[in-house]
């Protein structure tokens, strides 16, 4: 019974599943449809925009060149005008002479006629008519204002739609994920030199299947990429995934996306419980902040809140969550524990996390404990806790601690402190975060569930979560195993 029982649950989650992927394509098909109609619209609006601004400078060149035949027309006609005025008064000027010479024939007296033809001769030699060109200045034809638009018909019907680069395709063997980087890598399907360059975009997610359409965070874009190859850098893993897609550009056009990606970014991601924090720190997801006034006021109603949380389980996390677990029906922490832990708690594998302290911070301690710490306990001061402590009170001291015994470091404090958790190794090391310099390790063998903790006093720490571990510490931890290890004076099997 309890086999068939155990198989039609399997069946039940595996049709669950199943029906979950349909839906998300169903989701994506009704997406991609409404995609088609708007693409479909804004092609056929540039489309008309295009062919508007053709028709525009078609219709600008024809009133330009109409503009120059015209000009042309005027210019011939004023010279022809010109001429015509000049043989006009030339005309008149022959008929006057020739008028004169008709009725000097009359003349009778041989003198007077010999003066008057001597006249008439001298008149002639200088009249217009005889210095006149009688070719017009100017032809009629106007073949040298004529268009041939043989070629460019032959153009326009040549025009086709741009050709779309074709979508790349994602080399996920190629793909690194490490160092709170992600360097993605492509190639085309096939070479293509009109390609301009490449549009990248990511997504966190949660889920390891096909991206979703609902739920899920909008794109992030990375444009202009000239290489096949691109690093996001400086991200925070605080999702389990990530999506990627890529597409190609000409100079004019994008093509489709590549097949989308999804790449695996495990990092250790909490905030800072403030359930459990002290009521002289003030809290808010992960930074905290020393307030010498917090617990003025709020001791009457403390025993009420706590009982309350005690029997009242937050609406927003499943009590079977790790977070949920991870401080159980605690106390706040008080007397001079000014201390607040994490809200997720470390269970198995390696982790790693950063700690940045105010410059005017007077004494801060940062490191792990087990579950449920008496509420007047410090860290480094139970065998339950380690951590590494700095004072800054009068002069500075750096020290690391575990079971109320402390070990003086010899070295300068960094402004930025790395953590990293090794829970099955049983190693927990503190490292200066800028230079990846080891400043101290505790190993022993973790039997319970560690928190993260903190303690501030007079100053505030900001806390750094969904780091990867980075790979120079990686490096160094398989040195230090490889040499063996330098154990330290304060460890002990817990």
């Amino acid at each position: 019974m309890d086999e068939e029982r155990e198989t039609l649950q399997r069946i039940v989650s595996t049709l669950v599943n199943k029906n979950d992927e349909i839906h998300n394509f169903i989701d994506m098909l009704n997406h991609t449809i409404s995609n088609v109609q708007v693409n479909s619209s804004n092609a056929i609006s540039e489309l008309d925009e295009e062919f508007d601004g053709l028709y525009s400078v078609l219709h600008e060149m024809k009133g330009s060149m109409a503009n120059t035949i015209q000009q042309e027309e005027a210019r011939k006609i004023q010279a022809l005008q010109d001429q015509l005025s000049q043989c006009s008064r030339a005309l008149e000027s022959s008929e006057e002479l020739l008028e004169l010479a008709v009725q000097s024939l009359d003349i009778k007296n041989p003198v007077e006629l010999l003066e008057a033809a001597r006249q008439i001769k001298d008149s002639v030699t200088v009249a217009s008519a005889f210095r006149l060109s009688l070719k017009p200045k100017v032809s009629d034809s106007m073949t040298h204002m004529m268009v041939d638009f043989a070629l460019e018909k032959r153009m326009l019907q040549a025009v086709k739609f741009l050709p779309v680069p074709k979508a790349p395709e994602i080399d996920v063997a190629a793909c690194l994920v490490a160092d709170n980087c992600i360097t993605v890598s492509w190639r085309m399907p096939e070479e293509d030199s009109r390609i301009d360059h490449f549009v990248l975009e990511y997504r966190k997610t949660n889920f390891d299947g096909l991206p979703r359409l609902k739920g899920e965070q909008h794109w992030e874009l990375v444009d202009y990429i000239k290489a096949t190859q691109y690093t996001l850098s400086g991200l925070k893993f605080d999702t389990k995934y990530v999506n990627l897609r890529v597409q190609a550009c000409n100079k004019a056009v994008a093509g489709e996306y590549s097949d989308p990606v999804t790449l695996e970014t495990k990092a250790f991601v909490f905030s800072l419980d403030s359930t459990t924090s002290h009521l002289n720190l003030k809290v808010e997801d992960t930074y905290v902040e020393w307030d010498p006034t917090g617990g003025k006021g709020q001791e009457k109603i403390k025993g009420k809140e706590n009982k309350n949380r005690s029997n009242t389980a937050s609406p927003k996390r499943s009590t079977n969550s790790p977070r949920a677990s991870a401080r159980g029906g605690r106390d706040r922490f008080a007397g001079e524990s000014y201390t607040v832990l994490g809200d997720t708690a470390v269970e198995s594998g390696q982790h790693y996390w950063e700690v940045r302290a105010q410059k005017d911070c007077k004494s801060y301690s940062v490191g792990v404990t087990y579950r449920n710490p008496g509420k007047f306990d410090q860290l480094g001061k139970t065998n339950s806790s380690w951590c590494i402590h700095i004072n800054n009170w009068l002069q500075t001291t750096f020290s690391a601690k575990h079971n109320n015994k402390a070990k003086t470091l010899d070295i300068p404090v960094p402004d930025r402190i790395g953590v990293y958790c090794d829970f099955d190794g049983g190693q927990l090391s503190f490292y200066n975060a800028n230079s990846k310099a080891l400043l101290h390790t505790f190993r022993t063998k973790f039997t319970q569930p560690l928190l993260p903790g903190f303690m501030i006093w007079c100053g505030g720490l900001t806390v750094s979560t969904g780091l990867q571990v980075p790979s120079a510490v990686k490096t160094l931890q398989k040195s230090e195993n490889g040499l063996g290890g330098s154990t330290s004076s304060l460890n002990n099997v817990a």
